[in-house]
């Protein structure tokens, strides 16, 4: 198969990163990924949840099953494209836990050769496969908790397991709601971090 007719400049690019990240073991290429694809992949996860805090969440979770599965994608379709796939998924499976009524469950996305990424959710029950994605990610979750610094533990606990809103845990923790939200969000850098990499950890 000759790829060079199939897949764009970027795909290329893409499929030896990939090589590098799983053969090399080579965090510079994870990192490389990550930096061309988080903000297209924040704002696809967006315009399906419409909550910054939830899209911010689910990028992590979608790059960390990403990078945990790089061994296995194959080079039939972009990097791009089987990501968006990922992505689209993970926001699929907490729109329908959070019951969320959203306009733009029915869009398709492009990838980066033109191609149309379906989302197809008319079944409203989890399968079995939707539920050993939901109890991975909660395992992907534990393992950077415990990584986490101490001050953090807690918030992302409360957050992630106990799935409360930034109200109920700046409640729970008798602190001002900014000081919730900001550490949180420094909690949500050191994950990706920690995604990006220490590969062999998740």
């Amino acid at each position: 198969m000759d790829l060079k007719k199939q897949f764009s400049d970027k795909a290329l690019e893409d499929f030896k990163l990939i090589d590098q990240a799983v053969k090399e073991d080579d965090e510079q290429a994870f990192a490389m990924l990550m930096e061309r694809y988080k903000r297209p992949v924040y704002h696809m996860v967006l315009k399906m949840v419409r909550n910054v805090d939830d899209a911010e969440d689910l990028t992590i979770e979608a790059f960390a099953k990403a990078f945990k599965n790089l061994h296995r994608f194959k080079k039939d379709y972009t990097f791009s494209t089987w990501l968006f796939r990922i992505a689209t998924n993970n926001a699929i499976d907490f729109i329908r836990k959070k019951r969320l009524e959203t306009m733009s469950l029915d869009t398709s996305f492009t990838d980066d050769n033109g191609e149309a990424v379906q989302i197809d959710v008319e079944d409203k029950n989890l399968n079995p496969q939707e539920e050993a994605i939901k109890s991975q990610k909660i395992e992907l979750i534990q393992l950077f908790v415990t990584k986490l610094p101490a001050k953090y533990q807690r918030l992302v606990k409360l957050r992630y397991f106990e799935e409360l809103s930034y109200e109920e845990i700046a409640k729970e923790l008798d602190a001002p709601l900014g000081t919730v939200k900001a550490q949180l969000h420094r909690a949500r850098e050191l994950m990706y971090d920690l995604v990006k990499n220490k590969k062999e950890h998740i």
